[in-house]
């Protein structure tokens, strides 16, 4: 029996680019010690006040089917928060509930991409993305961009892929870089935007990690309200990565039409966990700083420790839990360099190649580990890339 092409074409015939991350989990698996600096999760869970408002709503009976676009609560909520931030007027009905950020990214694409419409992403990208567009039947089409210029887009870059484009996803604070664009690079996108009728998808799940700038949401420039749909999500800002509860902010007509799709597909969030989130968001800056606080720390250890070294190179570290770093002096590639460091100290990261060609030569580190193994594990990446650089100097 033939398979459609949209499924089976989701990760575009190759790898989905989490290969080492499979590997190492292999590893660990069959009893291996493995150091695992890949993925975005916490190594502090979600905290326990946001599991007792759970709890409590479980049993006070919020176990069955909830509003599909979310409850007014959540929705109240998160438009307020929005609003808060952004100044840009919004309410519950700008607002969907969405099973995580993941989700949102789909619904987001599914309004506004035909089957046969370019979507437009930029490289490095989160590695879902093109599979995502994708999965919409749209064209997934990758912007590039490069390290020399901190990874921040450029317009002529977004202009050079514009044709036959109706979206632009981004994502600031970024994943996989730790970059968080500048104002100058948003005023370009949102430029490029409306002088080529884009609609904007503005992933913002990093929102509350902000080490060095200023989070700026380009819903809020001139005449970018109406063209934006901002993604949110409870997992990174608060560490409920496992609860999938997220939303889609946008113009009133979208959220409209994507509840129509929730009910054709998700079915809405339960409610104890829009219970729980609703609770966690109305707990204030306090515990999100609180939760944000490890990587701060971790962010600015690494900073100490690749200074005082000259072989691999730090991204601006600005926001996010990551670090991307280059690693080009050894010679190796990101996956080169990925798996040798596994098979030599059993430390696991994840390639820059698994996040586009624009990363290649890069590792993404997450800095989810506490901080004393962390500090140890990023001195033997460096020790290891010192020697590995030694021996490529000599052959070179």
């Amino acid at each position: 029996m033939k398979l459609s092409q949209r499924i089976t074409h989701l990760t575009g015939g190759g790898s989905d680019g989490w290969d080492v991350f499979y590997r190492a989990r292999r590893m660990i698996s069959d009893g291996y010690a493995v150091t695992e600096l890949t993925i975005g999760e916490h190594d502090i869970r979600t905290d326990p006040s946001i599991l007792e408002a759970m709890d409590l709503s479980a049993r006070q009976g919020h176990t069955g089917y909830a509003m599909v676009p979310g409850t007014d609560l959540l929705r109240d909520t998160v438009a307020a928060r929005l609003q808060a931030r952004t100044g840009v007027p919004t309410t519950r009905n700008n607002v969907l509930i969405t099973p995580g950020g993941q989700s949102a990214l789909f619904a987001a694409h599914v309004a506004v991409c035909d089957p046969g419409d370019v979507g437009l992403f930029l490289d490095p990208y989160y590695a879902t993305y093109p599979g995502t567009i994708r999965g919409a039947g749209a064209v997934a089409r990758a912007v590039q961009t490069t390290a020399e210029d901190a990874f921040q887009p450029r317009a002529e870059q977004i202009e050079a892929a514009v044709d036959g484009a109706v979206s632009l996803l981004i994502n600031t604070p970024n994943n996989p870089t730790g970059v968080v664009y500048s104002r100058e690079t948003l005023d370009d996108i949102a430029t490029v935007c409306r002088n080529n009728d884009l609609w904007l998808i503005s992933d913002e799940v990093y929102d509350t990690q902000v080490w060095d700038s200023n989070h700026i949401s380009p819903r809020t420039l001139p005449n970018m309200a109406e063209r934006t749909l901002v993604v949110g999500s409870m997992s990174k800002s608060h560490a409920m990565t496992g609860s999938r509860c997220g939303w889609v902010v946008g113009p009133e007509e979208v959220i409209g039409h994507l509840i129509n799709l929730a009910t054709h597909t998700t079915y809405g969030v339960p409610g104890f966990i829009q219970d729980a989130a609703s609770f966690a968001l109305n707990a204030g800056a306090e515990l999100e700083e609180q939760i944000a606080a490890p990587f701060r720390r971790r962010r600015a250890l690494a900073v100490e420790i690749l200074e005082a070294q000259n072989t691999v190179g730090l991204i601006p570290a600005q926001g996010a839990m990551y670090l991307m770093l280059d690693i080009r002096a050894t010679g190796l590639s990101g996956e080169g360099f990925a798996n040798a460091l596994l098979d030599t100290h059993a430390i696991a990261v994840m390639p820059g190649e698994s996040f586009g060609s624009a990363a290649a030569g890069h590792i993404r580190v997450a800095m989810t580990i506490d901080d004393d193994r962390f500090a140890t594990a990023l001195n033997t990446i460096c020790e290891f890339a010192a020697d590995l650089a030694e021996q490529h100097a000599v052959t070179a």
